[in-house]
């Protein structure tokens, strides 16, 4: 899952492992790191954490079921042990977090350092195709995930009473509304509760594991890949069915990739093998037990819900609200991801603008977008009122989460070899053995296409779609204006004693770093006059995350009062320009916001005789411009100095 979760903790918790020794005036650096590797616990592991509430039943209760004996009981926990090893321990936490973007990790980190490196290559533009498909197919999984995360905790409480069971849904989705509207408010202070609350949780859930591997410790033979092996000799295809309910255990993987820039490459490998997956494998390893010590009566009726039949009768009702707080945390960690992939993609030019809120003064990362978090509350209210319990969601489930898998494969395939330069005989058995286990749980995912997988398809397809068109469209519509544009140092020449100077500051917003852009040529058609001083600013985001300060103003100075301003930002900042401007001090002194004007144009599209694009995607391209949020929010400009002056492009 492509996740990058900006909140709670801010760029400045981002450590590398190379930092100075003494930090937070003389704390020690192992010191900071134990306590960022507990923040990260709370924030990054609450999705493959909540996953053994309905990982293991799925194997043995979802569309191919499995019998209860030792062989399968003993292959499925055998697989579930080893797929985190591979997948989780050795891909991304051992080899991906190896690959970082000044610091930040996740698909679009990962394929703007690819693109940087190798972009104008012939398959340059592949990688960057794979990683707005792996976006896209993101936003399928966080509709998804807290469906199934809140929803399988609520059904918790059919095993505490079994008359409970119409409430499941009403409650869950009660629960599901409240953390959607919390979201405007922002988490920071909830936030400070999450990793003491996931640290019981884990804790808790590791200890209901041991109890029962120690009544039945016959079930630690599982760590032997034989069982999984002979598992696949004995049941073949079904037992290739069983890896879309296992690959369920994984999911969530990605996030820790996806986090690494908050936390730092050393916590969030201490913290996952310090602590989480300890306490997950032993939980898994515990359900397998407890139902290798049943008779068959028992172990069918307790297969629908072991992860709440782990713990005795009288703690099952503490342990239901535990886990509900725990899949809530895990659902608000998907949705600060899905804001901050998000602004990401609005920052690298393949989502239109959209209004974007700031929860906290401290935490610059802590955002929220309206458009985005009530697009995914409908979505999961939908999902949770189609599917009606979890069983049924999990047939849904997977299937985004394997292919942004899989993709991340293919990117860790050209990563090793193009840029790390790796050795073919290391590289090739390496991105093989990746290939053949994500690929495996990718097909076997497919499989759930017509119980559910379509849903997530759907979603990234569409999403897939949006993300193309705009990112072609800005494309086609530059290049248009680009055909018709007039060197800003000549117009500066040939302008200055052709039309009235008036007093104050006039910035002109240009998307191009050259030529003049449409507002200035409109405003001198038809008004006539020129400010004292003209400038034409330009926002430019870098394919990196953070910029350093030193390289964010670019100011030439034209002569006779125009100036070109370059902006310079990653595309993990944020775009405030009146917090720039007052950084910036031009020749003849620095900016009033009180005597600055902001002028923007605005086009309409209209059709060419040879458009640019189909006329399909032309007429969806119009519409996103239509509804992109105005530049005065996103760039934070002063309501009350901006002028709009509206032009018609061909395109």
């Amino acid at each position: 899952m492509l996740r990058q979760h900006d909140h709670y903790w801010g760029r400045a918790n981002s450590m590398s492992d190379a930092e100075t020794p003494k930090l937070n005036g003389g704390e020690s650096r192992e010191s900071a790191k134990v306590k960022m590797a507990v923040g990260a616990i709370g924030i990054v592991f609450g999705d493959i954490g909540t996953s053994p509430l309905y990982a293991f039943r799925e194997t043995f209760v979802g569309p191919h079921p499995l019998a209860l004996d030792n062989l399968h009981i003993l292959g499925v926990v055998s697989l579930i042990f080893w797929s985190m090893t591979l997948v989780v321990s050795i891909q991304y936490v051992t080899i991906l977090m190896r690959a970082d973007n000044k610091g930040q990790g996740g698909s679009l980190a990962l394929v703007a350092l690819i693109s940087s490196r190798i972009g104008k290559s012939r398959y340059g533009w592949l990688a960057v195709l794979l990683g707005v498909f792996a976006t896209a197919l993101f936003y399928g999984d966080s509709m998804i995930t807290p469906a199934i995360s809140v929803l399988s905790a609520v059904e918790g409480l059919t095993v505490v009473e079994h008359s409970l069971e119409p409430l499941v849904i009403p409650i869950a989705l009660v629960l599901l509304v409240c953390l959607f509207l919390l979201q405007k408010r922002g988490t920071a202070k909830v936030g400070a509760l999450f990793a003491p609350v996931m640290i019981v949780y884990f804790t808790v859930i590791a200890f209901l594991g041991i109890i029962q591997i120690f009544n039945t410790p016959e079930i630690l033979i599982a760590l032997n890949p034989w069982f999984a092996i002979q598992f696949f000799i004995s049941d073949k295809f079904l037992a290739f069915l069983a890896l879309g309910s296992v690959v369920l255990a994984v999911t969530g993987s990605e996030a820790l990739y996806s986090d690494m820039g908050h936390f730092g490459r050393g916590p969030m490998r201490l913290s996952w093998f310090g602590f989480v997956m300890p306490c997950l494998l032993l939980n898994y390893f515990g359900q397998g037990a407890m139902i290798m010590g049943m008779d068959d009566a028992t172990a069918a009726e307790a297969i629908r819900n072991p992860f709440f039949i782990l713990a005795p009768e009288m703690w099952r009702l503490p342990l239901v609200l535990l886990a509900t707080v725990a899949t809530f945390i895990a659902s608000q960690a998907v949705i600060s991801g899905a804001f901050s992939i998000t602004h990401q993609a609005i920052q690298l030019g393949f989502i239109p603008r959209l209004s974007i809120r700031h929860t906290s003064d401290e935490h610059h990362g802590q955002i929220y977008i309206p458009m985005v978090n009530w697009a995914l509350m409908v979505a999961v209210i939908v999902l949770v009122l189609t599917f009606g319990n979890s069983s049924n969601l999990a047939s849904a489930y997977g299937i985004a989460v394997t292919g942004a898998m899989l993709i991340d494969t293919c990117l860790l395939a050209v990563l090793v070899t193009a840029i790390w330069r790796w050795k073919l005989w290391m590289a090739i058995p390496v991105v093989l053995i990746f290939f053949v286990v994500d690929g495996a749980y990718f097909a076997a995912n497919l499989t759930k296409v017509p119980d559910g997988g379509w849903f997530p398809l759907l979603v990234g397809a569409v999403a897939f779609t949006l993300l193309t068109t705009w990112a072609r469209g800005r494309k086609v519509m530059r290049d248009r204006m680009s055909e018709v544009e007039l060197p800003l140092d000549i117009f500066a020449k040939s302008a200055r004693s052709s039309a009235q100077r008036v007093p104050g500051t006039a910035i002109f917003m240009s998307a191009a770093t050259q030529g003049v852009p449409s507002a200035l040529l409109h405003n001198i058609k038809h008004n006539k006059v020129l400010h004292e001083r003209v400038v034409v600013l330009t926002v430019n985001v870098a394919e990196e995350p953070y910029v350093d300060p030193g390289r964010r103003i670019e100011v030439t100075d034209l002569g006779q009062g125009f100036y070109r301003v370059v902006l310079n930002y990653g595309f993990m900042e944020e775009t405030d320009i009146p917090a720039a401007l007052e950084q910036t001090d031009l020749r003849d002194g620095p900016f009033d916001m009180m005597q600055t004007s902001f002028f923007l144009s605005r086009q309409t599209l209209l059709s060419a005789k040879s458009p640019g694009m189909a006329i399909w995607r032309e007429r969806l391209f119009s519409w996103m411009l239509r509804n992109a949020a105005t530049p005065m929010d996103f760039f934070r400009l002063p309501t009350n100095r901006v002028v709009e002056l509206g032009s018609q492009l061909e395109i």
